[in-house]
């Protein structure tokens, strides 16, 4: 009895044992798998190159200001390797310069610098549409100027930041009312030296956008002798250096992704919107709330329509001798992105 016990005991130790090798065994390879396939994952995502990718905010109250305090673009570039390096212009001349030197690969432009910057065979194309600019630029002139209409005009001094889209509102606004630019004296500034010249009453006249605009006139100083009345497009482009958009394809999806999420967000949460607004660009809350009221943010292709007006434009510029080069607008415009964006 002993000797047929002590077998059994034997034998029932030597399956347990065993049992748990096969099981632990098979542990082991479960585990082994699983591993490998993690390592596969970060071994691909460490083979993708990593991508710095160079973005720039030109003026204004834009939902690029938005999605940079709220870190969108960041998080969703992180799933593919970049990250973002953000710039800031007043206007879109100096952001050209940048550009043509490889430090900004996307952003957007008002049509003044986007055409002039194509007729310099500038390296980048156009991607979407961020605004028909109907509403964008206005001529304000001090109250105590005297000035009541376009043709109060001839002679006096205008500041404007040329090459811009005020620019070209006012080549445009002075032909309309049968002047030209050598009937005014023309003063070149960037916003941040027009505006204290305009409010010490150095110059007539302010061609510019918002929120200054709304500013000055919200305050009493100014009035609009043109503006949205006009009915003049200005449109807005979003922009992308050919060489990073080529190269980077899935990058400029992402960007136009990423600009109308806070399109939307900025449609959906007003007031929270107009805080940031507020808070970044030192302005009344209750200027801001006006502008995005009178405002449009949108994302789209471009209709014939708009491709006409960039083409006017650019005729424009060349007889008024601001561009050398003849530009086909239309063939810089590349839909593809959009497209993918709606898939």
């Amino acid at each position: 009895m002993k000797r047929s016990k002590l077998r059994t005991l034997t034998i029932t130790a030597i399956s347990v044992i065993t049992l748990v090798a096969v099981m632990a065994g098979c542990g082991g390879k479960e585990s082994k798998g699983a591993k490998g396939s993690d390592a596969a994952a970060n071994e691909g995502a460490a083979e993708r190159p990593h991508v710095t990718v160079n973005v720039a905010i030109n003026g204004g109250l834009t939902p690029l200001l938005l999605a940079r305090e709220k870190g969108w673009l960041e998080e969703e570039f992180k799933t593919v390797n970049a990250d973002v390096k953000w710039s800031e212009f007043q206007s879109g001349p100096p952001l050209l310069e940048s550009l043509a030197s490889k430090r900004v690969d996307l952003s957007f432009l008002g049509d003044g610098a986007t055409i002039s910057g194509l007729s310099a065979n500038l390296p980048f194309e156009v991607i979407a549409l961020l605004s028909d600019g109907k509403l964008s630029n206005s001529i304000i002139t001090p109250k105590d100027k005297g000035i009541a209409k376009v043709e109060d005009l001839k002679g006096k001094s205008v500041a404007v930041a040329k090459g811009t889209t005020a620019h070209v509102f006012l080549l445009k606004v002075l032909e309309k009312y049968g002047l030209s630019d050598k009937d005014v004296n023309l003063i070149a500034l960037q916003p941040e030296d027009a505006l204290p010249a305009f409010e010490t009453g150095k110059v007539d006249a302010w061609v510019t956008w918002d929120p200054y605009t709304t500013k000055e006139t919200a305050s009493g100083k100014a009035t609009v002798i043109a503006g949205s009345n006009e009915g003049i497009a200005a449109p807005v482009s979003a922009i992308a250096r050919t060489d990073f958009a080529k190269s980077n394809p899935e990058l400029v999806t992402a960007f136009l992704k990423v600009y109308k999420q806070a399109i939307d967000w900025q449609n959906a949460n007003t007031d929270e919107a107009v805080k940031i607004y507020s808070d970044l660009k030192k302005i009344d809350a209750g200027v801001v709330k006006a502008l995005l009221a009178s405002s449009a943010p949108s994302l789209r292709a471009y209709t014939q329509e708009e491709l006409d007006a960039q083409q006017k434009s650019a005729e424009l510029l060349l007889g008024n001798g601001f561009i050398k080069n003849k530009i086909s607008f239309q063939d810089h415009v590349v839909t593809s992105y959009l497209e993918k964006l709606s898939q």
